[in-house]
């Protein structure tokens, strides 16, 4: 090979050729040979004529330049140029090309997959055999090498795991490592344990190249909260420049829909290796934080999960009336305040006020009779997941409450008066504490000898006591009591908050105690003895590269696993579920400690980086084409033969020889104008053939009705990519909803979001007719509410008696499609809204609904053939005639409701302006 420069020949003899190129000049000027000149008086004759045919004496320069060039093409063309040729030796034997494939791998992985796929391109012209590697999805039994292009077709579904190698399974590989073959290892920059043996075991079987990625690799810890405050630290594994990097918060807004709620820096200082982020968020924002994550990162190891363990709840104190409220140490609330404020986030004001504020406790100390109004709104909290915690005192022991009938907010039934030292039903001395039985949630928490109770109220016998009983006196008599009220629940202490009756909230005990019962928060993380004999099951798992998806399909895992194991195959990390509360399960620990990868001097580490060769052969023997054809043209325009069909044949020569590409973005417009010059339904392709294509014939069937029916005259419909196609130009969105579809992804989720709130319509339909729940019992039902969660859609109900949408063109009050479903969702009207003048129209904020959700298959009850003909049968006979036009008729009502609004709303209105105009 001769390389001159980036330019090499892999047979540079033929260059040789190129010294004809002067023999070549000379004979092509003698052709044709040069007239001779003869003087004949008889030419006089022949003046004026016209000659059809004419010859050059000589080939013009210019010519034989252009013949000249298209031989030397072709000539260099055969002796193999190649651009940027690779100074490598051809490699022999099997090729294992192994990479670590784990969440440090993720950020770099199209480098990476670009270096693979080079790799297998060399040994596909080398003649060489291969194998593809995960470290993190290592194969069952020995090394089996193919074809190097037969790999090279598995690449693209090799994707990073998040998570790292686990050591285990990496040393059972390693004993399955037999024959001789050389190494490629694309290796993720991290430093572990097993690195030293694993490369100890592949150069004992060949040589070993080392491929790795020279850009810092970030990981991010999980979060702590402090005071008011949430750290976050970010880790880098190289030391390096002063940098900050932007960590941002997200969650979701009131309406569920996930936003970036706060941004803050991590300022990395000269040679350090961590910086924290520091969020100062109210209460409520902090709260909805989910996540965190590196801005411009994709990696599962620059994303932080939150769970229970951030968020601080908000928890109301109330108090009966007292006499010494203005002396702390004997308000009710004083040891309550004293034991949250560094966990919780307290909420006052009056009991009305504070169920406005849905916090997730309500204690009240020493408050006895509530109102019916305050009663059932408090019952009606608990019962949606409340925690009411109830302190005794003498306003309570004096009160009737929960005598002869057990109260709904009290636990049990109490005796009348109370039980104290001297009292009628006297003790002779304080009594202690008895340790806590299994079945308390405040089992073993240690109880100090110093805690001592004078005085309590009596719960009054019952069958249920002993089940409701969670905390007991030395004698056996209840202190704490509990009862289950729908998904909430009742607590009563039978003490008082303060240390009138008991010296309990004096002690470090009553702190422990309101942990154990989740009324402050902050938990300290789980142990393995914690955890055990639990199941949880995982709600949202992390990909490689940092993204959420449901984790639906994944079984449950032991608690004491989740406590104590690393993210691995069988535990990804994510969001973990359990009866009370929920576990995040992070790529990166509070512990872990990022390292770079030290590798031996004998080893070649290279970069990522990719020069590929590049054959010139095509291109110069192209040019050579392009020449000789101008070269045709020319000659014949010198000979005169450049005349009718001729020159039209040469300029369709010309014209395929110098075209180019249609530019993409004169496409785009030609798009743009098709679909916003007429009115044009779409649908989003699913990707199944048959559902897109009933989606077009059902779209088409619509389409038809407007045009005969209506003053809308639609074009053909039209399918859409969500992901690469503009929604705006689309009035009207058909969603066939399928199990398989993926979601989409977060760009897109932007785009929808912006195509709902500026007014456009989509149609879900999950086509199963079991919309009853959101179609929560079949795959299509349970992808639509996957697919739901990252849009911007208002609150739902079944669509209404007197909606817009049974009158906006046709009076319905059924809407079925291939299925007779009534069960069609559309967004729930204002809390306020009423009919207007008596007329059952609605004001549903002037707009229209954005989405549309139902089951009823109505592609294929509108579908219809280019003749006109329904495609697919409903029902029987003139009943499933009558429901296929029922359909359509809903189908048109749809349009007209997304072209012209509420516009039949308002209908009910202008007698009131006619009257006012005085007409």
């Amino acid at each position: 090979m001769l390389t001159l420069g980036s330019l090499a020949f892999t047979a540079p003899w033929l260059l040789l050729g190129l010294i004809i190129l002067p023999i070549l000049w000379v004979l092509l000027r003698a052709v044709p040979p040069a007239p001779i000149r003869r003087r004949f008086p008889g030419v006089a004759l022949l003046l004026g004529l016209a000659d059809e045919d004419s010859q050059s004496d000589r080939t013009p320069w210019w010519l034989l330049l252009l013949r000249l060039a298209a031989v030397a093409a072709i000539i260099t063309a055969f002796a193999g140029p190649v651009l940027n040729p690779q100074d490598r030796a051809p490699g022999s034997g099997p090729l294992l090309v192994l990479t670590d494939g784990s969440w440090a791998s993720a950020r770099d992985w199209q480098r990476r997959q670009d270096r693979i796929d080079a790799a297998l391109d060399e040994a596909a012209r080398d003649g060489r055999s291969a194998a593809l590697i995960s470290l993190t999805d290592l194969p069952a039994g020995p090394l089996v090498f193919r074809d190097a292009q037969a790999v090279q077709q598995t690449l693209p579904s090799l994707q990073p795991a998040p998570f790292a190698p686990t050591d285990s399974t990496l040393a059972d590989w390693i004993e399955t490592l037999d024959g001789t073959f050389d190494t490629f290892w694309l290796s993720d920059g991290l430093a572990r344990d097993t690195r030293d043996t694993l490369l100890a075991a592949l150069e004992n079987r060949g040589t070993v190249t080392v491929f790795e990625s020279p850009r810092a690799i970030l990981g991010l810890q999980p979060a702590t909260i402090d005071d008011t405050t949430v750290n976050v630290t970010l880790q880098r594994a190289t030391p390096g420049t002063a940098r900050a990097v932007p960590i941002a918060a997200f969650g979701l807004d009131p309406a569920g829909v996930e936003r970036r709620l706060a941004t803050a820096p991590a300022d990395f200082t000269e040679d350090a290796t961590d910086a924290v982020a520091t969020f100062d968020l109210p209460p409520e924002l902090r709260n909805r934080v989910t996540r965190f994550e590196v801005e411009g990162v994709r990696s599962a190891g620059a994303v932080t999960l939150t769970d229970d363990a951030l968020k601080r709840r908000e928890v109301a104190l109330l108090a009966g009336a007292s006499d010494t409220e203005t002396l702390d140490l004997l308000s009710p609330l004083h040891y309550l305040e004293q034991a949250l404020i560094p966990t919780a986030d307290l909420i006052e004001g009056t009991l009305e006020d504070v169920l406005l504020a849905n916090p997730d406790v309500i204690i009240l100390a020493d408050v006895a009779n509530l109102t019916a109004i305050e009663a059932d709104a408090t019952t009606e909290w608990v019962e949606n997941g409340g925690l009411l915690v109830r302190f005794a005192g003498p306003r309570l022991a004096s009160s009737d409450i929960s005598r002869s009938e057990e109260d709904p907010l009290m636990p049990v039934r109490l005796r009348a008066g109370g039980r104290s030292i001297g009292g009628a039903m006297s003790w002779g001395e304080p009594k202690a504490l008895a340790p806590f039985p299994e079945a308390s949630p405040f089992f073993g928490l240690t109880v100090p000898d110093d805690v001592e109770v004078t005085a309590q109220v009596m719960a009054q016998p019952d069958p249920t006591l002993s089940d409701r009983v969670i905390a007991v006196l030395a004698d056996g008599t209840p202190l704490v009591t509990r009862k289950s009220l729908g998904q909430g629940s009742v607590v009563l202490f039978h003490v008082t908050a303060n240390a009138e009756w008991s010296t309990l909230p004096l002690s470090g005990l009553f702190v422990q105690m309101l942990e154990r019962m989740a009324i402050s928060t902050r938990p300290a993380a789980p142990t393995a003895e914690d955890l055990a004999g639990t199941t949880w099951l995982p709600e949202d798992v992390l990909n490689g590269f940092g993204d959420l998806e449901r984790a639906d399909t994944l079984p449950g895992v032991a608690g004491e696993d989740l406590a104590t194991a690393t993210p691995s195959a069988d535990m990804l990390p994510g969001l973990y579920a359990g009866d009370d509360r929920r576990i995040a399960v992070n790529v990166i620990g509070p512990d872990t400690r990022l390292a770079p990868t030290v590798w031996p001097a004998r080893i070649t580490v290279e970069g990522l980086a990719v020069v590929r060769e590049t054959l010139l052969k095509g291109w110069l023997l192209a040019a050579a084409l392009v020449l000789l054809s101008f070269d045709i043209i020319a000659s014949l325009a010198l000979s005169g033969r450049l005349r009718g069909p001729r020159a039209a044949a040469a300029a369709m020569v010309a014209l395929a020889v110098v075209s180019v590409p249609v530019d993409v973005q004169a496409q785009d417009d030609s798009f743009a104008i098709e679909a916003t010059s007429n009115v044009q339904l779409a649908y989003v392709i699913t990707g199944e053939p048959r559902v897109d294509e009933m989606s077009d014939a059902g779209l088409y069937g619509l389409s038809n009705t407007l045009f005969q029916r209506t003053s809308i005259e639609p074009t053909l419909p039209v399918g859409i990519d969500i992901e690469v196609d503009e929604l705006a130009f689309f009035p009207f969105i058909y969603w066939p909803v399928t199990a398989d579809q993926p979601l989409p992804t977060r760009e897109a989720y932007a785009k929808l979001n912006r195509y709902l709130r500026s007014g456009g319509m989509i149609l879900f339909d999950t086509r199963d007719a079991d919309l009853a729940r959101f179609g929560s019992a079949s795959p299509e039902g349970r992808k639509l509410q996957a697919i739901a969660r990252g849009l911007d859609i208002p609150a739902l109900e079944p669509i209404p008696q007197d909606h817009v949408l049974t009158r906006t063109f046709y009076l319905l009050q059924d809407f079925p499609g291939r299925h007779p479903s009534r069960d069609v969702w559309v967004e729930a009207a204002p809390a306020n809204a009423a009919q207007a003048d008596g007329m059952p129209f609605r004001d549903l904020n002037d707009g229209v609904t954005p989405v549309v959700v139902g089951g009823n298959d109505w592609a294929a009850a509108w579908a219809q053939d280019r003749s006109g003909n329904a495609m697919v049968p409903i029902g029987r006979g003139m009943a499933g005639e009558r429901q296929r036009e029922i359909a359509m008729r809903f189908g048109v009502n749809l349009i007209m409701h997304v072209l012209t609004g509420n516009y039949k709303s308002d209908q009910v209105h202008v007698p009131a302006l006619l009257d006012r105009l005085g007409q």
